[in-house]
């Protein structure tokens, strides 16, 4: 029988959030560091020192023996260095439990062993973490034991960014303090804060853990470099929403349960449209929070899995022939008193200053398109975008139906004097109710569409940070709303000077706005026709980070400087090339080790058979056989020959010194290659008897959990 769950009662136990503090803190240093955290006051040492205290007697009450400063580096996930809270012994051999204000605030990893880019020569080894207060500290409970973990921010000796935080931080002011600019010509003057908040959905498979501990290439990429679709696959679509399986659910509700301790806000969880694949969503979280929390749920999806005998996949494209995994990131901006910015309200087209926020983000993104391709760009993610599967890696905004057509009232005549709405939907069936329809559809082919009062990036990899995608729309937006502030401000009379500039945003930018089939051809004609940027690949896509209007843009913030946006371009050609590496040698393993000498047996099985049929009935027919035979051998020395370039092709790209040369030729000469190599083997399995086959099939990974 299953045990009862109260969420109410355990979420956020293993927190040391607002509650937490106000209960522990002298009501004086709880105001002190609600001000750090609500207005970007420094924090004073001395609350840090009672700050530090509190906490460490709370997790020591919780079982935590140890702390660490929790960070995430440019590898994509986090990192911890874990110190217990014994102080050295005393003269009686007792040992206290310390922790100060210093031990909260800093901590000092090995900045030379995370990648730079070049930021950090091997002997710069200097790198310093700081307490991220805005983010809450909390409990995790694994096999070390119940941990402290501090969310923090990861920077060079020198001041650099490391990390995806500080840039993440860097973004939140810049695009606070513009869009208060735009609030305060609306005559607002009570709000004082905008808050980027985020939901990024997470899409995931689960697998057999046996099974995945037989098959090399998911233990060592993540992905299955070979295999043939099993007869069934996504085509009835029957998973999707469908009933979740005892063993999927146990699984479910296990991972809902440690991420409720940790404050996680877990909202949602169903089967997505591939057989093993699933999706879990939380509500909406102030952005830097919401980073913190889904790199929580990828770590926590994958522990409990392994506890079920389970492995969490979280690579973009771990199967071919079904559909690859992504992760939604619903974007929006809300102000400290609860007014969320992207709201149109009833009457879009009286809404003047919604007009003017959504005419900057059409510019904002028609202008950096690249940028913000770039920041969906993953290795996996090369094998989503634009595969008739998730959105294309052209940029385009849906808006619908409702908003298009106030936008082309603006355009055509000056003026905007209706806007559509929903009505009803009526099923047909007296006992049903009728529903107030949406103003609009959605449009799940679009990368970035508003859904009522939010815009959804659709593009991004299941595995990415959704860090980067958060910078580069704070960044952006920001600079769009400082246009218009700058040109506002001084404008003489008001009312004429916003109804002109958003008029003038959206003629120029209307470009970006596409409400069709994102994945058809005809709409990559039509965006080349309409110039937009088409950045298939990833390693098309990273230049964006170095062009002069990225540094500026950045540099004009203080988000990131040009030296921290070419070490991260580096990093990125750096991590394609390496990925590709490891699937290239690990295909000539499997094929060198597994697939040729069980292919090799199968044909001597084929031969012997033929000869003892032969031997015992010279009239019989073994044509099937003689033609199995052939079949199996042609094959066999495609194999062997796409094997041996493959061999030829990765040993070049590994002598090429220049890391972009390097990537571009893993993606045009090794990648092609492993294809190659992929193509018979793949045909080869659906040949060789399953016993002989030397890993589960996709059948197995995909229908057997």
């Amino acid at each position: 029988m299953n045990e009862k769950v109260n969420a109410a009662e355990i979420f956020g136990q293993n927190v040391f959030g607002d509650e937490a503090m106000k209960e522990r803190l002298p009501k004086k240093v709880y105001e002190e560091l609600k001000r750090t955290i609500d207005d970007g006051a420094e924090l004073n040492p001395v609350v840090a020192d009672v700050v530090a205290n509190a906490m460490k007697d709370w997790a020591i009450e919780k079982g935590a023996t140890h702390y660490t400063h929790w960070f995430q580096p440019l590898t994509g996930v986090t990192a911890e260095k874990h110190d217990s809270f014994i102080s050295a012994p005393k003269e009686n051999g007792k040992v206290l439990m310390e922790f100060s204000g210093k031990e909260l605030i800093k901590g000092e990893p090995d900045a030379s062993s995370f990648p730079s880019g070049g930021l950090r020569a091997t002997f710069e080894a200097r790198g310093y973490t700081t307490w991220d207060c805005t983010s809450p500290a909390f409990i995790r409970e694994t096999g070390t034991g119940a941990i402290l973990c501090i969310p923090t921010a990861f920077c060079s000796y020198k001041g650099e960014a490391l990390d995806k935080k500080t840039p993440l931080l860097r973004s939140m002011e810049a695009i606070n303090t513009q869009a208060l600019r735009i609030l305060r010509l609306f005559g607002n003057t009570t709000s004082k804060k905008v808050i980027p908040s985020v939901g990024p959905e997470q899409e995931y498979f689960l697998v057999d853990q046996k099974k995945f501990l037989q098959r090399k290439d998911l233990i060592f990429t993540g992905r299955t470099l070979f295999g043939a679709m099993p007869p069934k696959g996504q085509e009835m679509d029957d998973h999707y929403f469908g009933a979740i399986r005892e063993r999927v659910g146990s699984f479910m509700k296990d991972v809902n349960i440690e991420l409720w301790k940790l404050g996680v806000t877990a909202k949602t969880q169903h089967n997505e449209v591939a057989p093993g694949q699933h999706e879990l969503a939380p509500i909406y979280a102030q952005v830097n929070i919401a980073v913190d929390h889904n790199q929580l749920v990828m770590s926590t999806l994958k522990s409990v899995a392994e506890k079920h005998g389970l492995r969490c996949l979280l690579h973009e494209k771990p199967f071919d022939g079904v559909n690859g995994s992504g992760k939604h990131n619903n974007w929006s901006l809300t102000t400290d008193d609860g007014i969320n910015l992207l709201d149109p309200g009833k009457t879009p087209h009286e809404n003047v200053q919604f007009l003017l926020i959504l005419a900057c983000i059409l510019k904002a993104v028609d202008t950096h398109a690249e940028l913000l391709r770039e920041s969906a760009a993953d290795v996996g993610n090369d094998h989503r975008l634009g595969a008739h599967e998730a959105p294309p890696a052209i940029i385009s905004i849906f808006l619908g139906d409702q908003l298009d057509d106030v936008l082309e009232q603006l355009v055509n005549t000056g003026e905007a004097h209706r806007s559509l709405k929903g009505g009803k939907l009526h099923t047909g069936v007296a006992t049903l109710p009728s529903l107030v329809k949406d103003a609009t559809d959605r449009n799940r082919t679009s990368p970035f569409a508003f859904t009522n009062n939010k815009f959804e990036f659709r593009s991004l990899g299941s595995r990415d940070s959704v860090a980067e995608p958060n910078v580069v729309l704070n960044a952006i937006v920001a600079e769009a709303f400082q246009e218009a502030a700058d040109r506002l401000e001084h404008a003489e009379n008001f009312d004429m000077a916003v109804h002109d500039l958003i008029k003038e945003y959206i003629a120029k930018h209307r470009r970006i706005i596409f409400n069709g089939n994102g994945y058809s051809q005809e709409w990559v004609e039509e965006a080349e026709r309409r110039g937009l940027p088409n950045l298939p690949s990833m390693v098309d896509a990273i230049p964006a980070l170095v062009t002069d209007k990225a540094v500026a843009l950045y540099e004009k913030f203080g988000i990131y400087t040009r030296a921290e946006l070419e070490s991260r371009a580096e990093i990125q050609y750096e991590t394609y090339a390496k990925v590709r590496n490891i699937e290239a040698r690990t295909m000539i393993d499997m094929a060198g080790k597994q697939i040729i000498p069980a292919v090799i047996k199968a044909i001597q099985g084929l031969a012997d058979s033929m000869k003892s049929v032969s031997s015992i009935c010279p009239e019989a027919d073994v044509s099937v056989q003689k033609e199995l035979l052939i079949q199996t051998s042609a094959l066999l020395a495609e194999t062997k020959g796409a094997l041996e370039e493959l061999k030829v092709q990765t040993e070049q790209a590994l002598q090429i010194e220049n890391v972009e040369e390097q990537a571009r030729t893993y993606h045009d000469y090794v990648l092609p290659a492993m294809e190659a190599l992929r193509k018979p083997v793949d045909e080869l399995e659906m040949i060789v008897d399953k016993s002989m086959w030397p890993m589960p099939s996709y059948g197995d990974l995909l229908f057997e959990v």
